[in-house]
């Protein structure tokens, strides 16, 4: 019988490449942090490793809608860094307002952890990169938290049963609150984004105020 271990026992192996793999194998968690929205075939739920590698490619489909003089590869490393922190902080549901008075705090003691793993070098590159995308502050970071609004509306509306929205009830205006980065982030894209949001609430599938649901 065949025998596998995770670990790297070659003599070989600098103390460099020794952190660096730790945390090659660490990202391999992320693959098991569920997060809420579906496939859109709602065969399963996605998780966080194959959100992020979406977001990489959305950027590199869809940079054309960036703000001028975006850079898209700065973007795309802010993408595939920024939900690393899930792995020990899991994913928090959007329209979970308990859940996301403490995010920040949890997800700055992961971001501590899990970079800490990596040379300090690196470490300090992969921390800015996070910092940046939570700052949100840079073209490339409003491009890429955009991205990551955007792709839950695709699939949700894409599915054509509203998915999470409609399962847990959000509002219209809760939605418009949550995709409104989008529209100085990927301006290219709003148009889209609100045909999404009146396709969803003329089905139902989002509560509308002056609905009595």
């Amino acid at each position: 019988m065949l025998h596998t271990t995770p670990r790297l026992y070659l003599s070989s192996v600098s103390d460099r490449l020794s952190h660096q793999l730790r945390f090659v194998r660490e990202l391999d968690k992320l693959k098991g942090v569920l997060r809420r929205t579906s496939l859109i075939d709602r065969s399963r739920r996605e998780n966080s490793a194959e959100h992020s590698w979406h977001l990489a490619m959305m950027a590199l489909a869809l940079g054309e809608y960036a703000p001028a003089g975006t850079d898209v590869a700065r973007a795309i490393e802010l993408l595939l860094v920024h939900d690393v922190v899930e792995i020990d902080a899991d994913d928090t549901f959007a329209f979970d307002v308990a859940g996301n008075l403490d995010k920040l705090e949890r997800e700055t003691a992961a971001a501590e952890r899990i970079f800490g793993l990596l040379p300090d070098d690196v470490a300090r590159e992969f921390r800015a990169r996070w910092d940046e995308f939570e700052a949100n502050e840079t073209k490339e970071a409003r491009f890429a938290n955009a991205l990551d609004r955007f792709q839950a509306l695709l699939l949700n509306d894409a599915a054509g049963d509203g998915g999470t929205w409609h399962a847990h009830g959000v509002s219209r205006e809760a939605v418009l609150r949550r995709m409104a980065p989008i529209e100085t982030g990927a301006p290219g894209l709003w148009p889209a984004a609100l045909e999404a949001i009146a396709r969803a609430t003329e089905a139902g599938h989002v509560r509308d105020r002056n609905s009595s649901a």
